[in-house]
């Protein structure tokens, strides 16, 4: 694993001219954000030593470096997900390649189905905690000191910091940003209605199939976290509403204009 990353490090670093301020993984249907870059520098995914490719409509595969707001940053276009049959260390390896080329603040966004009976469809919803029901555990297996330590502390798995200057700034610009914590899944299936029932009886707000490992081995790595989620779709034992990934992509566009200006918001602060 150590020799991938350098591979893939040292390939990235022959396009970039400073290190990035900031990693972006953009989720389902959150692509539109890299249309916000300056002066960009498109890497594709097949081009990088070791990068797999994601397969899944709405993901484009690309890295794009670049400035938003006047700070340099460096953007997933497209992610990988477990359930595409990729192993833990697969989809957690463009967050190991991030660290390796000296980035420490990660924001990552996705797109979630509601059980909080508070939450509509449309919803941004920052991230504060997560609940893991992957069925297999990225830092599962031999740990390699050089990356992060072996058992890992979770106790602020998302930056409080950060967390609280999206919520203030929204308010500032009009928009409504509430809190959740995310349970993470293996999909690909959408949720039964009764399994939505169980994801609100666990505590949690929101319920999706990325992220969680990512965070895991960010957290490992002694990075700073951020995620805002986007309401795509609504679910629980007493709803029964189809929903299907063009609903999910449809629902996470609309609301992408305020996506966007939290993230800039963010971005441009010096939290």
């Amino acid at each position: 694993m150590l020799e991938k990353i350098k591979d893939a490090v040292a390939y990235i670093q022959e396009f970039i001219t400073e290190t990035p301020e900031y990693a972006i993984v953009l989720g389902s249907g959150l692509g539109k954000l890299q249309d916000e870059v300056q002066d960009k520098v498109i890497i594709d995914y097949k081009n990088i030593p070791h990068f797999p490719q994601s397969t899944v409509v709405g993901h484009s595969g690309k890295l794009i470096f670049g400035k938003i707001e006047g700070k340099s940053v460096l953007m997933m276009a497209g992610r990988f997900h477990y359930y595409e049959g990729y192993s833990m260390d697969v989809v957690t390896f463009p967050i190991r390649v991030f660290k390796g080329l000296g980035i420490d603040k990660l924001l990552l966004s996705n797109a979630s189905g509601g059980v909080n009976p508070s939450y509509e469809v449309g919803d941004a919803v920052v991230v504060t905690d997560h609940i893991n029901m992957f069925p297999e555990h990225p830092l599962r297996g031999k740990n390699h000191d050089e990356l992060g330590p072996r058992f890992v502390d979770m106790s602020e798995p998302y930056d409080r910091k950060m967390i609280d200057h999206v919520v203030k700034y929204g308010a500032e610009k009009g928009i409504e940003v509430k809190k959740g914590i995310y349970l993470g899944l293996q999909g690909p299936t959408f949720e039964t209605p009764a399994e939505y029932g169980m994801v609100r009886i666990l505590g949690a707000d929101c319920v999706g199939m990325s992220t969680v490992p990512e965070v895991i081995v960010a957290k490992h790595q002694g990075m700073r976290v951020f995620c805002i989620s986007v309401i795509t779709d609504l679910g629980g034992p007493e709803i029964a509403f189809s929903v299907s990934h063009e609903d999910v992509l449809d629902a996470a566009n609309k609301a992408m204009p305020k996506i966007i200006t939290l993230v800039k918001g963010l971005i441009r602060s010096d939290v």
